[in-house]
C-alpha cells in the first residue's frame, strides 16, 4: 500500500521541486502536475507529486497520518485526529427506511 503524503511547495525547478513535509525538507518530482508557486500543496507519493490540494485537505490528510502514527504507538482514543467528524455517525438514506 502507497501512502499520500502532503507536501508545501518552497521551490520549483523545472522538474522538481523543494518542498516541506510531514519529515523535513523533501525533492519531489513534479512532471506530472508541473511547475507550482511556493505555498501550493501537493499529494505526493513516492516522492512524486500526483495531485495539487487545497490547504485544507493537506491539513485532513496529515490529521489522518498523525491517528495512524498513535494506532502505531498503541493510542486507542483518535477523537483529535478527525475533528471534521464530531458529529454522530448518519445511516445513509436507503437504509433509514422501514421495511415492511
Amino acid at each position: 500500500m502507497c501512502l499520500g503524503i502532503p507536501v508545501e511547495v518552497l521551490d520549483c525547478g523545472e522538474h522538481f521541486a523543494r518542498c516541506r513535509g510531514r519529515d523535513g525538507e523533501v525533492s519531489i518530482d513534479i512532471r506530472l502536475v508541473g511547475a507550482q508557486p511556493p505555498g501550493t500543496w501537493l499529494l505526493c507519493f513516492l516522492d512524486a507529486a500526483r495531485e495539487v490540494i487545497p490547504a485544507e485537505r493537506a491539513a485532513a490528510v496529515n490529521a489522518a497520518l498523525s491517528a495512524l502514527s498513535a494506532v502505531n504507538a498503541g493510542e486507542t482514543d483518535l477523537s483529535a485526529f478527525f475533528a471534521d467528524l464530531e458529529r454522530e455517525p448518519q445511516l445513509p438514506e436507503f437504509l433509514r427506511t422501514s421495511r415492511p
